[in-house]
């Protein structure tokens, strides 16, 4: 496996940043889940990082906070585990780094404007058929 974990396409966090704790798994399981050691969480303390820039510093610090922790014991094994909390600690930080695009303002166009008073109009119209003819005296 590789000696760092790729975050975005400009972005790698080395695994000695990344925590890996090992502990017993909870749940059924039987002989094999009490024994062994296969729940895995990755914690990353965001704020020691030396891989990350000011800015992504200050965007993960604002919006998942000083640590950022992902749990697996899906798995039997422990190895299968360090992979499940690799990748969540992964979707975690890109999910947090992510900057979405500033939208821009825009105006309906006059043709569009029309076009919805339009079926606005034809659409009470036809509402106004339906319903029962005025009692007249």
């Amino acid at each position: 496996m590789a000696d760092e974990l790729r975050i975005t396409r400009n972005l790698s966090i080395p695994l000695r940043e990344i925590e890996l704790r090992t502990s017993r798994s909870g749940g059924p399981g039987g002989q094999h889940a009490n024994v062994t050691a296969s729940r895995v969480e990755a914690v990353f303390d965001v704020a020691a990082s030396q891989a990350l820039g000011e800015r992504q510093r200050e965007r993960l610090l604002i919006r998942v906070g000083p640590r950022v922790t992902a749990v697996a014991q899906d798995a039997r094994s422990q190895r299968r585990n360090r992979e499940l909390a690799l990748r969540r600690l992964r979707a975690k930080l890109a999910a947090a780094l992510f900057v979405p695009k500033r939208r821009r303002a825009t105006r309906p166009s006059q043709v569009a404007r029309e076009r919805r008073l339009a079926e606005k109009r034809r659409r009470s119209e036809r509402k106004r058929q339906r319903r029962r003819p005025a009692a007249e005296d």
